[in-house]
Parts: C-alpha cells; structure tokens; sequence
C-alpha cells in the first residue's frame, strides 16, 4: 500500500460509501505536483468474493452520477442489507399495469429492507462478477402488496406480489415450509415500509439529490405512468382527448337510458317471437295453455316412444342416460324445433327417459302442488287400506286438470311398465322410488328429509297398485 512521503500534505481518507463492503480507500495527492486532478486510488476489498478491478473516479460529480461499481451503489443504502435469499418460481404477469404472458422460471431471488432483486443465473450470483451492464429485476416493495392466490395458476403454493406501478409478479416453491417463510419475509418488509405518499416523497428526495432535472422528469413521466409529452402540442392533445372521453360516456349513459326506457314489455317480445316459452322448466299449465292442451306434447311423445321400444328393457327409468344427449333433447324442445324421437340420436331409449324425468323435476311446481302435498302424507299414514285408497283418490280429483290429465297418463304408463317386470325388473315400489321425490316434494324441506322420501314413494306405489279405483270413472 502506498503513502506520501510528505506526512503534512497526505490524509488518508476512508470513503463512507465502502463501509457496507468493507473496503478501505486511500487517496494520495501531492500538493507540490500539478496533477492534482489526476490523482490516484487504490481500494482494498475485504470480502473473498467480492472484487472490485475499475478504478473509481473520485471526480466529485461524476461520484454522484456514475462510474460506480455496484459493490459502490449497494454500499452506499443502509436498506441493502440482505434480509433473504434463495431459489424460488417466478412468473411476471403485469408491467405497468400491461398483463403479460405468463412464463414461468427459476430465479435466485435476494430480498433487502425496501426491495427485491431477481437474478437469472443458475447459481448464486457473486455481486461483484457479474457481466458488464447486467442489472437484476428490482421490485421496490414501498407500497406493495402481497397476497396468496389460487386463481392466476393451478400450481400449489402461489402467491402474488403488486407494486404501486403496477406490476405483478408470482412466486411459487412446491416446499410449504419455504415458500411460507418466503411470504412472511417479505409481507414484513413491506409491513415496516411507509405508505405509498411517503415512499414517493422519499424517492423524489433522493432523485432530487443524486438526479439530473432531465433525469427526475423522465421518472416522474413514468411513476405517474403517463407518456412522456416531448413538447407543448401533445400535452394539449392529451387534455382534449381526456375531455372528449368524458364527453363520450355521458353521451353513451344517455343513450342507455333511452333504450332501456324504450324497451319493448317481455309480453311484446313472446307475441313477435323474439323470446319463445320454454318447455323446461315452465309451469305446467303455462305449456298446456301454449300448446292449448291439457297435457304437454312433449309428455306424450315420449310415452309413445317408450312403450314403442322400451317395455322390455333392463331397469327402464332405473338406468341413467348419456346427460349430454338429454341436454342436446331439452335445447330441441325449447327452441320448439320439430321433435322427431324415432331419429338415430335418440336411438338410446335412456335418453328419452332421462329427458322425461328432467322434464317433471325441473316444472317450478311439481305434479303434485304443493299445497297438496301434507294432504297426501296425511292420507297415505291411514292404517285402513280402503279409506287410504277412498283418500287418495279424492284428493286426485281436486287436483287442477293439467295436473289430473298429466298425471292420469303418466301412471297409466308407469302401470304398463310394471306389468312387464318379469322382463325389465321395474316393479311398482321400484318405479315409486324413481319417481315419488319427482313428482312429489313439499315446498321447504322440513322435518327428516327420510321420513318425507319415504311417503313420498308409497304414495306413488299406492297409486300405481290401485290405478283403477283412484284414476277409475267410479268408485268400487
């Protein structure tokens, strides 16, 4: 190490902005020589991995601006102080508030009091040897936030990081333990930050000290993520265009209530056939009055089509069929479109099935009102089999003739499948439970949900036992 011969003239002087580092520079000038401008330093660095080979320039502006290595820059925050780091998935999915595509890769991640700095190397990255020019992905944390998230990936363990200028990053570790501790660290760096104001008064003081004025307009322009106006003329065509936009959209909210108070009434749209009467899920009699009937088409063209070429198939009603041929059935009969269920794509006879039974569980009220479904309870806990079957068949006849005829046909149908149980295993009790909580179900669900299923399948079997004394012209 050298020293002036001339003790008097020569200091030694340590620069503050190595203290982080732990370097020691020693600045020699003669005051006889007239190179006193030119004078030399040498730096000794402490740390075995860190080395700085530039000299730097002691030029007081230019130590303010440049030249400096980044040993120098990192020394010279008290905030750089390495609170973490480690390997984690990192994925940008916003700039600016811009959304990115998502790509995911492993960065080695360093985490300091006010920032975060991502490095793309596969190994740790010595600070003092990396390539000329490489700067990492620096997050500022001021104002931050940091929140788990299960959405913006299928992967497990994500969570997401907001800056105030609008980006977005995700980070992800399959290690529970890790990326938890990660999330921690973190959301308590930001925690111990100022506010958003205070972080933009901060870094507006600090750009004022070490920033030229063409430097702190040009962050300024960016903070305020507004484009840089070059001269006067796109200023002014900034501000006409932010009057005309809110021009525009009172004018597009006007227009709106217009339409909106001009609309046609749903009953003007059914009667030019905009909007046609749905099958499903219409009530009952709505579709016998569409259809000026007191049982739905639809209800017959599939008791046709089953007693045609399903009395004697295996667990008929019982057995489920392909759900996305139903609903291909169910959107035919709602467009109104001509149903022909002899085509090859209701060949499977379960679809048919299925689409009947979906028919009767979606009707807003079912078979049965529901006003008249305690009166039905009520009649089938009677012990004597001739007053059941006397109570049954009145309530029956009090029921409103779209349900009566509806349901008439329907059991006469179910009555012609049990006769062929022998041949399709469907016996009354069987077709009582694929039916009762279709056709009969009270309005709230109270009480054991059991007890009510259970009434529910005995007065469908009853009925169908019995059809002719309870459906029957008189009464035996």
């Amino acid at each position: 190490m050298e020293r002036s011969t001339t003790p008097d003239t020569a200091s030694e002087k340590p620069n503050p902005s190595h203290h982080g580092t732990g370097a020691v520079q020693m600045r020699i000038k003669n005051a006889n020589s007239h190179h006193d401008r030119l004078s030399q330093s040498k730096s000794m660095i402490l740390s075995e991995n860190v080395k700085v080979t530039e000299p730097v320039n002691r030029h007081r502006r230019n130590h303010s601006q440049h030249n400096l290595t980044l040993a120098d820059i990192i020394s010279t925050q008290d905030h750089t102080v390495v609170e973490k780091e480690g390997y984690l998935l990192k994925a940008k999915i916003a700039d600016g508030g811009k959304k990115l595509r998502k790509n995911w890769s492993t960065s080695w991640i360093v985490l300091t009091a006010r920032k975060m700095e991502f490095y793309k190397e596969s190994k740790q990255p010595a600070l003092a040897n990396l390539k000329p020019g490489y700067k990492p992905e620096c997050v500022d944390l001021c104002g931050a936030r940091i929140e788990w998230t299960s959405e913006k990936s299928s992967r497990k363990n994500v969570f997401q990081i907001t800056t105030v200028s609008g980006n977005e990053f995700l980070l992800q570790s399959d290690i529970d333990f890790l990326i938890l501790d990660w999330f921690h660290a973190i959301k308590n760096a930001i925690d111990r930050l100022p506010k958003e104001r205070s972080c933009t008064s901060r870094n507006l003081e600090f750009k004022l000290r070490r920033s030229s004025s063409i430097e702190l307009l040009n962050s300024l322009d960016t903070e305020s993520k507004e484009p840089k106006p070059e001269h006067r003329k796109s200023l002014i065509f900034r501000l006409n265009y932010s009057a005309s936009d809110t021009n525009d959209r009172s004018r597009v909210k006007s227009r709106l209530k217009k339409f909106i108070s001009r609309r046609p009434s749903l009953k003007t749209l059914q009667e030019k056939g905009i909007i046609k009467d749905q099958i499903f899920g219409s009530h009952l009699h709505l579709v016998c009055e569409h259809e000026k009937s007191t049982v739905p088409q639809f209800v017959r063209l599939c008791i046709k089509a089953v007693e045609k070429r399903g009395l004697d198939v295996d667990g008929i009603y019982r057995v489920s069929g392909n759900l996305a041929t139903i609903q291909k059935l169910r959107f035919v009969v709602n467009q109104e479109e001509k149903l022909n269920l002899d085509d090859s794509q209701w060949e499977d006879i379960h679809v048919v099935t299925g689409a009947l039974k979906m028919f009767f569980r979606e009707l807003p009220e079912p078979l049965f009102p529901y006003c008249f479904f305690e009166q039905f309870v009520e009649a089938i806990k009677i012990q004597d089999n001739t007053t059941r079957i006397k109570s049954i068949r009145s309530l029956v006849k009090k029921l409103p003739k779209p349900n009566y005829d509806t349901m008439k046909i329907l059991f006469e149908h179910l009555k012609k499948i049990a006769a062929k149980e022998s041949v399709n295993l469907m016996s009354t009790q069987s077709l009582g439970i694929v039916f009762g909580p279709t056709l009969l179900r009270p309005e709230k669900e109270t009480g054991n949900m059991a007890v009510h299923m259970l009434y529910q399948n005995q007065i469908v079997e009853l009925m169908l036992s019995e059809y002719s004394k309870i459906f029957g012209s008189e009464e035996d």
